[in-house]
Formats: structure tokens, C-alpha cells, sequence
């Protein structure tokens, strides 16, 4: 990343200001997206300030499960030592597709061809005399 676009730039990654502020500070570790993760000062409450620094887009949808229940102080130690393993019949997180071409558009919408299933005859439309 060219020192000009990280001046300038928030919504691809940490800006150079971040980077600065991340002196002093405990990295604690990194997900499998590659997001990494820092710990150090104290917030008002007095409970350690935990962030994130993405890799790639800013889009807090792509913070895993188990590494936001630790930014959000649900849990205290790293995630890979408070929580069990993985289950064989649990699915990797999916980031937001919204805005996307894999989001998802229900029957009926312009972008999936925009044909409504017939109403079934169940419905009576209201009407003032009635």
C-alpha cells in the first residue's frame, strides 16, 4: 500500500494514523481472513480497548464469530484457547453479501427475473361498500 493511499484512504485497509496509534499496543493474534487483532490501554470502564485492523475492505461482517464474542469482551482469553474446537457440522462464517452478485434475491425480484408466483385464491381484496 503506497503511503499516499494510506493517508488518504479508510475504506481499504488501516490508515497510516491507525498504524501510528498501534505503537505500545499487544498484537493478539490473526483470524483465517487475516484480519489482525490488538489489545492494550484501557477504555472508561477500565477493561483492556481490543480492536481489529482488517485486511482488505473495511466490513465489520468479515470479523469471525469467535474473534468478535473476544473484541466485544464476551470472552477474555484468546479465542483458540477459551473455546472448543471447531465441529464437523459447522459452516465457516459468510461475510455480508448485500450489494453483491451472490446476494441473495428472492423470487419475484427485477434482478431473478421478475415473474411472482400467481396468488393462490385465498386472498379477497377489500372494499369500502363491503
Amino acid at each position: 500500500m503506497g503511503i499516499l493511499k494510506s493517508i488518504f484512504t479508510w475504506w481499504d485497509g488501516a490508515t497510516i494514523g491507525t498504524r501510528f496509534s498501534l505503537r505500545g499496543m499487544d498484537k493478539v493474534g490473526e483470524d483465517s481472513l487475516g484480519n489482525v487483532y490488538y489489545e492494550g490501554g484501557k477504555d472508561v470502564h477500565g477493561r483492556p480497548r481490543r480492536w481489529v485492523i482488517y485486511s482488505g475492505a473495511n466490513d465489520a461482517s468479515r470479523v469471525p464469530p469467535e474473534w468478535f464474542g473476544w473484541l466485544h469482551h464476551q470472552i477474555d482469553e484468546r479465542p483458540d484457547a477459551a473455546l472448543p474446537p471447531v465441529r464437523a457440522w459447522q459452516k465457516p462464517p459468510v461475510p455480508n453479501l448485500t450489494g453483491t452478485a451472490l446476494a441473495y434475491r428472492p423470487p419475484g425480484a427485477l434482478d431473478a427475473g421478475g415473474q411472482r408466483v400467481r396468488a393462490t385464491g385465498d386472498y379477497e381484496a377489500w372494499t369500502p361498500d363491503a
